[in-house]
């Protein structure tokens, strides 16, 4: 990508921290988070299931159960990964607005 002066033109962590209203530093902790969030949840799903609907297939009424049950568990694994990584707050604000949004409550 060419700079301008008049207008430069921003790598995909610049406008991330931007967006975020964070430093670009900051940008790969809280991608750490999202990250580590995900994987967790990755791994909780094998045995979760294997628990509750044992190893065969899974009924649909389970499936649903699972989908709509795991929103607030990863928001909550997302509070804590964020507090262990030092952005608590930003994933508090972020939490807020993610669930403003699904609400369609205006702030």
């Amino acid at each position: 990508m060419s700079n301008t002066q008049g207008t430069e033109e921003l790598g995909w962590m610049d406008r991330l921290a931007q967006r975020w209203g964070v430093t670009p530093s900051r940008v790969l902790v809280i991608l750490l988070v999202f990250a580590c969030t995900g994987f967790t949840v990755l791994f909780l799903k094998r045995p979760v299931v294997a628990y509750f609907a044992g190893e065969g297939e899974q009924p649909l009424l389970f499936s649903i159960l699972y989908y709509v049950l795991i929103l607030p568990v990863y928001n909550v694994i997302l509070l804590v990964y964020g507090a262990l990584f030092g952005q608590f707050r930003f994933f508090w604000e972020f939490e807020k607005r993610f669930f403003r949004r699904i609400t369609g409550k205006k702030s």
